[in-house]
């Protein structure tokens, strides 16, 4: 009787995993909502291979998307190689050579919790502007 109780948690539990959608998949479809709801009122414009670091100071990470750079009328969107790595209570840690941020630097991933776990790194990509449309009164 207890091994056909065992059996029944397990194939409920299997089940139940295999019907609910990958949290990887699920995390990703709120991470691009997420940006999107961001990036409503903006417009696109041609992506920059570096930003100054005065205009990084500000930043988001969009979980498993994105890191949003900057604030007001105009913000920098990095989608990083690795971005499924993302999650918005990590830290992110730079070590930087130069004035600016680019797409050939790599940012540390660190766990919140005590000790700064290393949790792995994301590659930036090219930093795509999005600014506020001026709305037609």
């Amino acid at each position: 009787m207890k091994r056909l109780a065992t059996l029944t948690a397990t194939a409920l539990t299997a089940a139940a995993l295999l019907s609910a959608p990958p949290a990887l998949a699920r995390d990703r479809v709120n991470g691009e909502e997420k940006l999107a709801k961001l990036l409503e009122g903006r417009e696109a414009g041609e992506p920059v291979s570096c930003l100054p670091l005065w205009q990084t100071r500000e930043s988001q990470v969009i979980n498993k998307t994105a890191i949003v750079y900057g604030r007001g009328n105009t913000i920098w969107v990095n989608r990083p190689t690795n971005a499924d790595r993302l999650d918005d209570r990590d830290i992110l840690v730079t070590d930087l050579r130069t004035s600016q941020l680019c797409n050939v630097d790599t940012i540390q991933i660190r766990d919140r919790g005590p000790g700064f776990f290393w949790r792995g790194f994301v590659g930036l990509q090219d930093f795509v502007p999005y600014r506020k449309v001026a709305s037609a009164n």
